[in-house]
């Protein structure tokens, strides 16, 4: 795996992980009833998005190292997720 697509995969995985740690323990403008004019009351009143960005980057740099392992060691290649037998239909 060469560095950039070490880095994308790096990417990849960050953003899926923040956008799952996204809604977790979020206050609503409805749930603290403070709801500005304008908003929905389903607004984020306290959004706490430092520290989820910090979360994520961790997360995200424990399940990038064990993809990277399992890319860089070899246990699945593309031969393994070959569905329709492209790669070893030409011989045979």
């Amino acid at each position: 795996m060469g560095i950039t697509s070490a880095i994308v995969l790096y990417v990849v995985i960050w953003f899926l992980t923040f956008f799952v740690i996204l809604p977790i323990r979020i206050q609503t403008q409805g749930d603290v009833g403070q709801i500005v004019p304008g908003t929905q009351a389903g607004a984020p009143a306290h959004h706490h998005l430092r520290k989820k960005a910090w979360i994520t980057t961790g997360i995200a740099a424990v399940l990038w190292a064990i993809a990277a392992w399992v890319i860089v060691s070899g246990m699945i290649s593309v031969r393994d997720i070959d569905l329709f037998n492209r790669m070893g239909s030409a011989a045979g």
